[in-house]
């Protein structure tokens, strides 16, 4: 595989991103914002955020220390939020096998909700060797990192003084409903995700965000019965 291919595809992983980025930007305003609010100054907010790198847990766990909540709630609670990783990565697994142990721990510190729905979507749509799925994905996933590490810090400066007419805490929801447009193909991913999301919005006075795995689990046993029932 030739260097002028890895760049190629490359930077069609950074073309393919660059529409969801747009939402990132309030997202990490809003992670340093909360950041700042529980009391982390620059240094350790971006720590916090280059270690972790979740965006939705970031925004749990730093609700729950404003509160006082206990470690060991903080830690499950993002845990808890963070098990979706676990079926993206089961799904992303087959497509890039050959990857050797520290490369793929690289990849799965990236991993994040749009840098799996962009490149699932492309390795469905266009096969290609190993290396170019390689790096289709880190034109996918590294811009977000780098995005997320520059707007959380630039939450942390402004704090408090990010206008509440700017209403950054709907850029949360559709972040995650933009990603949508990338996976509902067929009948089966559409049901998966109607079921889903009401299975979420019934379970959402269930303790330590356990609405999300109930959801996804709801969800994915939709998606596979429908599957069955078209291939009986």
């Amino acid at each position: 595989m030739n260097d002028r291919s890895l760049r190629s595809a490359f930077s069609a992983g950074v073309v393919r991103i660059s529409p969801v980025i747009l939402g990132i930007v309030p997202f990490g305003l809003i992670a340093g914002a909360a950041a700042s609010e529980a009391g982390f100054g620059p240094v350790k907010a971006v720590g916090m955020s280059m270690i972790v790198f979740a965006g939705a847990s970031q925004l749990a766990a730093l609700e729950l220390i404003v509160k006082d909540a206990r470690l060991v709630v903080i830690v499950l609670t993002a845990l808890v939020i963070n098990s979706r990783m676990i079926m993206y990565s089961a799904s992303l697994a087959p497509h890039l096998r050959g990857v050797g142990a520290p490369g793929r721990l690289g990849l799965a510190y990236l991993l994040t909700d749009q840098a799996y729905a962009v490149s699932i979507t492309e390795y469905a749509e266009r096969p290609s060797g190993l290396s170019d799925r390689v790096a289709f994905y880190l034109g996918t996933a590294t811009p977000l990192w780098v995005v997320w590490q520059i707007c959380t810090l630039i939450g942390v400066v402004l704090g408090a003084s990010v206008p509440p007419e700017w209403s950054l805490d709907y850029a949360v929801p559709l972040v995650f409903l933009s990603l949508l447009v990338f996976a509902l193909r067929d009948v089966p991913t559409v049901l998966a995700a109607l079921v889903s999301a009401l299975a979420a919005v019934l379970g959402a006075d269930l303790p330590h965000q356990l609405a999300l795995p109930v959801a996804a689990v709801t969800g994915i046993l939709t998606g596979v019965t429908c599957e069955r029932l078209r291939e009986a």
